[in-house]
């Protein structure tokens, strides 16, 4: 169960890779769009030095009610807001990835520190950002997988 579960995160975030990469283009981070941006002060750097920006803020608010679908039709339990935590920490590092590997202004040859000004610490190839996300999202999947 936890392999289709994990199946579906990667495909749900290659579907969000590519409406993002509709709505941004190639200014990714919201730098072109309508949106409110806080640029200072606690909120820029929770957000790791990026602008904390209207679109991330509703985006994150709708994509964790949406994995949230699951407790309409079944009990909470600290396990299962552990899955589905994980499954929303993997799904957003994966489309953050795919947004890059997706993108016709990027691609895998532009996925690197000084093309992406979003990215600012980087560890390697790939931004320190994945470094946490990736082992809190397979720890968040591990102990929430008996809720499945």
């Amino acid at each position: 169960m936890l392999i289709g579960l994990i199946i579906f995160m990667v495909f749900m975030a290659f579907i969000l890779a590519l409406w993002e990469i509709q709505i941004e283009g190639k200014d990714g981070w919201a730098a072109k769009l309508p949106a409110w941006r806080i640029t200072k002060g606690w909120p820029a750097k929770l957000m790791g030095g990026r602008p904390f920006t209207g679109y991330h803020a509703y985006l994150t608010v709708f994509l964790l009610s949406f994995i949230h679908l699951p407790l309409f039709f079944t009990s909470w339990s600290w396990r299962l807001e552990l899955l589905l935590l994980g499954f929303y920490t993997g799904m957003v590092l994966i489309e953050d990835f795919l947004w890059f590997v997706l993108n016709p202004h990027y691609g895998l040859k532009k996925f690197r520190k000084g093309e992406i000004w979003w990215h600012k610490t980087w560890w390697g190839p790939a931004p320190s950002l994945y470094y946490w996300m990736l082992p809190l999202a397979v720890a968040l999947l591990y102990f929430g997988r008996t809720a499945i």
